[in-house]
């Protein structure tokens, strides 16, 4: 059987030929030939500190007193200031009698929260805790509720914070930081070597100037380093003795800004 092939032209080859570049050319203008570039990805957001970031606490018992500070920082005559967490309230308990010696005679006003971290005390001094006053100076110890999460880096960090809002907001205070007190029975406790790391870089906020860092703890230790619950009895917090300790350590610095104490004043 013969097979019969359809005939075509040369002029409808050409128009045929002309109409398939057409299309390849149209297909290519519209990316066929090549897939779209994916999307950039995004930046990624930079890790938040949480010891340089203020933050209020819940505790209703928190909010009362850090309200009440406020309406005593109000009332004015605020000379010296003591900033921290349950070691620096306890001026008000243990420390009672030493603070109404030394402290009560030169306007001294106690800034300290028990459970309070750097996030806290920053959080605090932007809310009214040093509005309106120019004391003489600030007594600044803060950090061990902190060494059980985060690094002594990290802790520097959240002082360093305090330090520069302070300057900031009180231009004409002196500052003393006072390295983070030991803590735990023994040299190698955890939160100890945390805190011995970052008293390390705090030490460095010292200017010579305004800024002034001071280590007293080797106060509180025996020879040995060890800490006797003679000193502190939770091997945290400080009694009677120890307060006074603290008290004689910085008398030296508070003399050189407010003069000696008056005799009857001495202990």
């Amino acid at each position: 059987m013969k097979r019969i092939f359809p005939q075509f032209s040369r002029a409808s080859l050409a128009t045929a030929s002309l109409a398939t570049a057409f299309v390849l050319s149209t297909l290519v203008s519209q990316g066929f030939a090549q897939a779209p570039a994916a999307p950039a990805a995004p930046a990624a957001t930079p890790k938040s500190n949480p010891t340089t970031t203020p933050a209020p606490r819940n505790d209703q018992w928190w909010q009362n007193r850090h309200a009440s500070m406020n309406k005593r920082v109000a009332e004015g005559k605020v000379d010296l200031l003591f900033i921290g967490d349950s070691i620096t309230q306890g001026w008000e308990g243990a420390g009672k009698k030493v603070w109404e010696q030394r402290f009560a005679p030169r306007n001294a006003v106690n800034l300290g929260i028990g459970g309070d971290r750097t996030q806290h005390v920053l959080w605090r001094l932007e809310n009214g805790n040093i509005a309106g006053i120019e004391p003489k100076l600030a007594v600044l110890m803060i950090g061990t509720n902190n060494s059980g999460s985060d690094s002594s880096e990290a802790i520097a960090e959240g002082v360093k914070a305090i330090v520069e809002k302070l300057k900031t907001s009180l231009p004409k205070t002196k500052i003393l930081i006072l390295a983070i007190f030991p803590r735990g029975a023994t040299p190698d406790t955890p939160g100890r070597k945390v805190n011995e790391g970052a008293n390390a870089i705090i030490a460095k906020l010292a200017d010579g100037e305004r800024v002034e860092f001071l280590d007293i703890g080797p106060k509180f230790l025996e020879a040995d380093g060890t800490l006797s619950k003679e000193i502190m009895p939770d091997l945290l917090h400080l009694n009677e003795k120890s307060y006074g300790i603290w008290a004689d350590a910085i008398e030296p610095q508070l003399t050189k800004v407010y003069g000696p104490l008056p005799e009857a004043a001495k202990p």
